[in-house]
Protein backbone atom coordinates (compact mmCIF):
# COMPACT_ATOMS: atom_id res chain seq x y z
CA UNK A 1 0.00 0.00 0.00
CA UNK A 2 1.49 3.38 -0.79
CA UNK A 3 2.53 5.89 1.83
CA UNK A 4 0.46 8.69 1.64
CA UNK A 5 1.87 10.81 4.61
CA UNK A 6 5.48 10.43 6.14
CA UNK A 7 6.18 12.03 9.33
CA UNK A 8 9.84 11.74 10.07
CA UNK A 9 11.94 12.71 13.30
CA UNK A 10 8.64 16.37 13.92
CA UNK A 11 9.31 18.13 16.22
CA UNK A 12 7.48 21.44 17.56
CA UNK A 13 8.24 23.55 20.41
CA UNK A 14 6.46 27.02 21.69
CA UNK A 15 8.70 29.71 23.49
CA UNK A 16 6.67 31.04 26.50
CA UNK A 17 8.55 32.98 29.80
CA UNK A 18 7.74 29.34 31.50
CA UNK A 19 10.59 27.61 29.60
CA UNK A 20 10.33 26.00 26.17
CA UNK A 21 7.65 23.67 25.56
CA UNK A 22 8.14 20.40 23.91
CA UNK A 23 4.86 19.94 22.16
CA UNK A 24 6.05 17.32 19.99
CA UNK A 25 8.99 15.73 20.81
CA UNK A 26 10.93 13.52 17.78
CA UNK A 27 7.14 11.53 16.56
CA UNK A 28 7.38 9.49 13.55
CA UNK A 29 4.85 7.34 11.87
CA UNK A 30 3.34 7.37 8.71
CA UNK A 31 -0.67 7.12 6.79
CA UNK A 32 -0.86 4.62 3.75
CA UNK A 33 -3.88 5.54 1.17
CA UNK A 34 -7.15 4.76 2.08
CA UNK A 35 -6.12 4.15 5.67
CA UNK A 36 -7.77 5.07 9.16
CA UNK A 37 -4.68 5.89 11.91
CA UNK A 38 -5.67 6.96 15.29
CA UNK A 39 -3.81 9.37 17.32
CA UNK A 40 -4.46 8.50 21.32
CA UNK A 41 -3.54 10.16 24.77
CA UNK A 42 -4.13 12.75 27.22
CA UNK A 43 -5.22 16.31 27.01
CA UNK A 44 -1.52 18.39 26.54
CA UNK A 45 0.15 15.23 25.11
CA UNK A 46 0.67 16.56 21.46
CA UNK A 47 -1.81 15.54 19.41
CA UNK A 48 -3.61 18.02 18.35
CA UNK A 49 -0.20 19.81 17.73
CA UNK A 50 0.78 17.23 15.78
CA UNK A 51 -2.11 17.52 13.52
CA UNK A 52 -1.67 21.35 13.30
CA UNK A 53 2.17 20.97 12.51
CA UNK A 54 1.16 18.67 9.07
CA UNK A 55 -0.93 21.46 7.94
CA UNK A 56 1.53 23.82 9.09
CA UNK A 57 -0.93 25.95 11.36
CA UNK A 58 1.44 26.38 14.21
CA UNK A 59 1.18 30.35 15.39
CA UNK A 60 4.67 31.78 15.03
CA UNK A 61 5.43 33.12 18.01
CA UNK A 62 5.52 31.80 19.99
CA UNK A 63 5.48 28.14 18.13
CA UNK A 64 7.93 27.06 15.93
CA UNK A 65 8.27 23.40 13.78
CA UNK A 66 12.25 23.15 14.76
CA UNK A 67 12.94 19.92 13.05
CA UNK A 68 11.69 16.64 10.98
CA UNK A 69 10.21 16.12 7.67
CA UNK A 70 6.30 15.92 6.81
CA UNK A 71 6.62 14.21 3.61
CA UNK A 72 2.67 13.96 1.75
CA UNK A 73 2.38 12.71 -1.44
CA UNK A 74 5.93 12.75 -2.36
CA UNK A 75 7.06 16.69 -1.05
CA UNK A 76 7.96 17.98 2.16
CA UNK A 77 5.26 20.27 3.61
CA UNK A 78 8.37 22.15 5.42
CA UNK A 79 9.73 23.34 2.24
CA UNK A 80 6.26 24.51 0.77
CA UNK A 81 5.50 28.24 0.41
CA UNK A 82 2.92 29.57 1.91
CA UNK A 83 0.95 30.12 -1.23
CA UNK A 84 1.54 26.47 -2.57
CA UNK A 85 0.11 25.15 1.59
CA UNK A 86 -3.09 27.02 1.04
CA UNK A 87 -3.67 25.22 -2.24
CA UNK A 88 -3.28 21.96 0.01
CA UNK A 89 -5.27 23.06 2.84
CA UNK A 90 -9.04 21.94 1.90
CA UNK A 91 -8.23 20.49 -1.23
CA UNK A 92 -5.63 18.05 -0.54
CA UNK A 93 -5.71 17.44 3.60
CA UNK A 94 -9.30 18.44 5.15
CA UNK A 95 -9.69 19.26 8.72
CA UNK A 96 -11.79 18.73 11.08
CA UNK A 97 -11.36 20.89 13.94
CA UNK A 98 -12.44 20.79 17.44
CA UNK A 99 -14.22 23.90 18.73
CA UNK A 100 -16.67 24.31 15.62
CA UNK A 101 -17.83 27.54 17.46
CA UNK A 102 -14.09 29.47 17.18
CA UNK A 103 -13.29 28.03 13.58
CA UNK A 104 -16.14 28.97 11.50
CA UNK A 105 -16.89 32.72 10.91
CA UNK A 106 -19.47 34.23 12.89
CA UNK A 107 -20.30 36.64 10.17
CA UNK A 108 -20.55 34.24 7.09
CA UNK A 109 -23.58 31.99 6.48
CA UNK A 110 -22.83 28.13 6.50
CA UNK A 111 -23.40 28.28 2.72
CA UNK A 112 -21.30 30.93 1.70
CA UNK A 113 -18.19 29.16 4.16
CA UNK A 114 -19.24 25.91 2.22
CA UNK A 115 -19.12 27.56 -1.52
CA UNK A 116 -16.17 29.86 -0.62
CA UNK A 117 -14.48 26.29 -0.57
CA UNK A 118 -15.86 24.89 -3.66
CA UNK A 119 -14.29 28.07 -5.58
CA UNK A 120 -11.49 28.50 -4.20
CA UNK A 121 -10.46 24.48 -4.72
CA UNK A 122 -12.60 23.03 -7.71
CA UNK A 123 -13.68 26.66 -9.06
CA UNK A 124 -17.89 25.39 -8.73
CA UNK A 125 -19.88 28.71 -8.34
CA UNK A 126 -23.13 29.18 -8.47
CA UNK A 127 -26.17 26.72 -8.35
CA UNK A 128 -24.05 24.20 -9.09
CA UNK A 129 -21.78 25.41 -5.64
CA UNK A 130 -25.29 25.60 -3.55
CA UNK A 131 -26.48 22.22 -4.85
CA UNK A 132 -23.12 20.61 -3.67
CA UNK A 133 -23.40 22.66 -0.10
CA UNK A 134 -27.03 21.25 0.23
CA UNK A 135 -25.68 17.97 -0.34
CA UNK A 136 -22.72 17.94 2.09
CA UNK A 137 -24.91 18.98 5.02
CA UNK A 138 -27.60 16.35 4.19
CA UNK A 139 -24.28 13.74 4.06
CA UNK A 140 -23.55 14.96 7.74
CA UNK A 141 -27.18 14.48 8.92
CA UNK A 142 -28.21 18.50 8.79
CA UNK A 143 -31.99 18.33 8.64
CA UNK A 144 -33.20 21.06 5.96
CA UNK A 145 -30.06 21.87 4.69
CA UNK A 146 -31.38 24.24 2.25
CA UNK A 147 -32.69 26.59 5.14
CA UNK A 148 -29.20 26.17 7.38
CA UNK A 149 -27.09 27.55 4.41
CA UNK A 150 -28.58 31.13 4.90
CA UNK A 151 -27.56 30.73 8.70
CA UNK A 152 -25.09 31.60 10.73
CA UNK A 153 -23.21 29.83 13.06
CA UNK A 154 -24.32 31.12 16.03
CA UNK A 155 -28.28 29.88 15.55
CA UNK A 156 -27.02 26.23 15.13
CA UNK A 157 -26.73 23.82 18.42
CA UNK A 158 -22.87 22.25 18.93
CA UNK A 159 -23.84 19.37 17.35
CA UNK A 160 -24.74 20.74 14.21
CA UNK A 161 -21.46 23.07 13.74
CA UNK A 162 -19.46 20.20 14.26
CA UNK A 163 -21.47 18.94 11.36
CA UNK A 164 -20.73 21.47 9.51
CA UNK A 165 -17.12 21.50 9.93
CA UNK A 166 -17.13 17.56 9.07
CA UNK A 167 -18.86 18.94 5.85
CA UNK A 168 -16.49 21.48 5.00
CA UNK A 169 -13.56 18.89 5.37
CA UNK A 170 -15.14 16.96 3.04
CA UNK A 171 -16.43 19.41 0.31
CA UNK A 172 -13.27 18.66 -2.09
CA UNK A 173 -13.03 15.19 -1.14
CA UNK A 174 -9.30 15.24 0.12
CA UNK A 175 -6.73 13.00 0.20
CA UNK A 176 -5.96 13.05 3.72
CA UNK A 177 -9.06 14.12 6.26
CA UNK A 178 -7.31 15.08 9.78
CA UNK A 179 -10.22 14.78 12.24
CA UNK A 180 -9.47 16.44 15.85
CA UNK A 181 -12.10 15.17 18.01
CA UNK A 182 -14.96 14.79 15.13
CA UNK A 183 -17.62 13.80 17.21
CA UNK A 184 -17.62 16.84 19.94
CA UNK A 185 -21.34 17.56 21.31
CA UNK A 186 -22.82 15.16 18.91
CA UNK A 187 -25.14 12.20 20.54
CA UNK A 188 -23.79 8.57 20.50
CA UNK A 189 -26.69 7.94 17.41
CA UNK A 190 -25.09 10.73 15.35
CA UNK A 191 -21.62 9.49 16.46
CA UNK A 192 -22.09 6.21 14.93
CA UNK A 193 -23.46 8.14 11.62
CA UNK A 194 -20.28 10.35 11.50
CA UNK A 195 -17.86 8.16 11.57
CA UNK A 196 -19.42 5.26 9.43
CA UNK A 197 -19.45 8.71 6.89
CA UNK A 198 -16.01 8.90 7.27
CA UNK A 199 -15.06 5.53 7.28
CA UNK A 200 -17.30 4.68 3.96
CA UNK A 201 -15.33 7.61 2.25
CA UNK A 202 -12.12 6.12 3.17
CA UNK A 203 -13.47 2.77 1.54
CA UNK A 204 -14.85 4.21 -1.33
CA UNK A 205 -12.53 6.91 -2.78
CA UNK A 206 -8.92 5.84 -0.83
CA UNK A 207 -9.09 8.82 1.03
CA UNK A 208 -6.82 8.73 4.38
CA UNK A 209 -8.11 9.35 8.02
CA UNK A 210 -5.98 10.59 11.15
CA UNK A 211 -8.52 10.85 13.72
CA UNK A 212 -7.55 12.15 17.43
CA UNK A 213 -9.65 11.22 20.34
CA UNK A 214 -9.68 10.45 23.90
CA UNK A 215 -12.82 7.54 23.21
CA UNK A 216 -10.86 4.80 22.90
CA UNK A 217 -14.49 2.77 21.67
CA UNK A 218 -13.61 4.88 18.44
CA UNK A 219 -10.58 3.80 18.35
CA UNK A 220 -11.44 -0.28 18.08
CA UNK A 221 -13.79 0.23 15.80
CA UNK A 222 -12.47 2.36 12.93
CA UNK A 223 -8.79 2.57 13.17
CA UNK A 224 -6.38 0.38 11.24
CA UNK A 225 -3.64 1.60 13.23
CA UNK A 226 -2.91 3.79 16.60
CA UNK A 227 -0.13 5.77 17.98
CA UNK A 228 -0.27 6.21 21.77
CA UNK A 229 1.57 9.51 22.43
CA UNK A 230 2.61 11.04 26.12
CA UNK A 231 4.62 14.03 26.69
CA UNK A 232 5.06 14.82 23.32
CA UNK A 233 6.42 11.64 22.09
CA UNK A 234 4.57 8.39 20.42
CA UNK A 235 5.64 5.83 23.03
CA UNK A 236 3.62 2.67 21.43
CA UNK A 237 2.20 2.25 17.87
CA UNK A 238 0.36 -0.94 16.20
CA UNK A 239 -2.40 -2.30 14.94
CA UNK A 240 -5.88 -1.76 16.51
CA UNK A 241 -5.46 -5.90 17.85
CA UNK A 242 -2.29 -5.32 19.06
CA UNK A 243 -2.81 -2.34 21.55
CA UNK A 244 -5.96 -3.54 22.47
CA UNK A 245 -4.81 -7.12 23.18
CA UNK A 246 -1.25 -6.85 23.69
CA UNK A 247 -0.03 -3.67 25.30
CA UNK A 248 3.39 -3.13 26.02
CA UNK A 249 3.11 0.01 27.24
CA UNK A 250 2.34 0.90 31.11
CA UNK A 251 0.51 4.20 29.75
CA UNK A 252 -1.33 1.96 27.24
CA UNK A 253 -2.21 -0.17 29.52
CA UNK A 254 -3.39 2.23 32.34
CA UNK A 255 -5.75 3.99 29.45
CA UNK A 256 -7.39 0.48 28.80
CA UNK A 257 -7.78 -0.24 32.88
CA UNK A 258 -9.32 2.79 33.17
CA UNK A 259 -12.05 1.91 30.84
CA UNK A 260 -15.76 1.31 32.31
CA UNK A 261 -16.37 -2.62 32.66
CA UNK A 262 -20.00 -3.75 32.06
CA UNK A 263 -19.16 -6.71 33.84
CA UNK A 264 -18.43 -5.63 36.88
CA UNK A 265 -20.84 -4.63 39.97
CA UNK A 266 -22.28 -1.49 39.44
CA UNK A 267 -20.65 -0.58 42.58
CA UNK A 268 -16.91 -1.22 41.63
CA UNK A 269 -14.73 1.50 41.04
CA UNK A 270 -12.81 2.70 37.69
CA UNK A 271 -9.35 2.53 37.48
CA UNK A 272 -7.88 5.55 36.72
CA UNK A 273 -4.58 6.88 35.32
CA UNK A 274 -2.88 7.99 38.67
CA UNK A 275 -0.80 11.07 38.94
CA UNK A 276 -0.74 14.08 36.62
CA UNK A 277 0.66 14.97 33.06
CA UNK A 278 3.77 16.16 33.21
CA UNK A 279 5.10 19.86 33.27
CA UNK A 280 6.57 19.89 29.35
CA UNK A 281 8.75 22.30 29.67
CA UNK A 282 10.77 20.26 32.69
CA UNK A 283 11.25 16.59 30.72
CA UNK A 284 14.31 15.41 31.51
CA UNK A 285 16.78 12.17 29.79
CA UNK A 286 14.30 9.64 31.44
CA UNK A 287 10.84 8.32 30.61
CA UNK A 288 8.33 11.43 31.31
CA UNK A 289 5.87 8.82 32.83
CA UNK A 290 8.30 6.90 35.37
CA UNK A 291 6.74 9.10 37.69
CA UNK A 292 2.71 7.53 37.68
CA UNK A 293 4.33 3.94 36.28
CA UNK A 294 4.14 0.82 39.01
CA UNK A 295 7.17 -0.63 36.41
CA UNK A 296 9.50 2.01 36.56
CA UNK A 297 13.30 1.00 37.64
CA UNK A 298 16.09 2.96 38.10
CA UNK A 299 17.11 2.94 34.30
CA UNK A 300 14.00 4.70 33.39
CA UNK A 301 15.28 7.93 35.55
CA UNK A 302 18.52 7.51 33.54
CA UNK A 303 17.09 7.13 29.48
CA UNK A 304 14.04 7.33 27.37
CA UNK A 305 13.69 3.82 26.14
CA UNK A 306 13.68 3.95 22.35
CA UNK A 307 10.45 2.42 20.38
CA UNK A 308 11.44 -1.23 19.69
CA UNK A 309 9.70 -4.28 17.31
CA UNK A 310 7.49 -6.56 19.36
CA UNK A 311 5.81 -8.05 16.09
CA UNK A 312 4.71 -6.63 12.66
CA UNK A 313 4.24 -2.85 12.92
CA UNK A 314 3.73 -3.25 17.08
CA UNK A 315 6.38 -1.03 18.41
CA UNK A 316 6.81 0.02 21.70
CA UNK A 317 9.18 2.33 24.03
CA UNK A 318 9.57 0.62 27.47
CA UNK A 319 12.25 -1.03 29.42
CA UNK A 320 9.90 -3.21 31.10
CA UNK A 321 7.67 -4.55 28.15
CA UNK A 322 7.50 -8.23 29.51
CA UNK A 323 5.96 -7.23 32.95
CA UNK A 324 3.59 -4.62 31.21
CA UNK A 325 2.45 -7.67 28.65
CA UNK A 326 2.30 -10.16 31.41
CA UNK A 327 -0.01 -7.97 33.46
CA UNK A 328 -2.02 -6.94 30.27
CA UNK A 329 -2.76 -10.51 30.50
CA UNK A 330 -5.28 -9.73 33.53
CA UNK A 331 -7.38 -7.99 31.11
CA UNK A 332 -10.31 -10.19 29.97
CA UNK A 333 -10.49 -10.93 26.54
CA UNK A 334 -14.42 -10.39 26.29
CA UNK A 335 -13.40 -6.55 27.02
CA UNK A 336 -11.86 -5.83 24.06
CA UNK A 337 -13.93 -7.56 22.16
CA UNK A 338 -16.56 -5.52 22.90
CA UNK A 339 -14.79 -2.43 22.74
CA UNK A 340 -14.02 -3.17 19.22
CA UNK A 341 -17.23 -4.10 18.34
CA UNK A 342 -18.84 -0.84 20.49
CA UNK A 343 -19.88 2.35 18.04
Amino acid sequence: MPKLLEIEGLKTQFYTSAGTVKAVDGITYDVNAGETVAIVGESGCGKSVSAMSILRLIPDPPGKIVEGSINFQGQDLLQLTEDEMRDIRGKDIGMVFQEPMTSLNPVLTIGRQLTETLEEHLGIVGETAHARSIELLGLVGISEPDRRLVQYPHHLSGGMRQRVMIAMALACEPKLIIADEPTTALDVTIQAQILELMKELTRRLGVALIVITHNLGVVARYADRVNVMYAGKIIESGTAEDIYHNPRHPYTLALLKSVPRMDLPRQAKLDPVEGQPPDLTRLDDGCAFRPRCRFAVKKCEQKFPPLEKIKGPHVAACWEKEKVAKSARTIPTSKTKRMRKAS
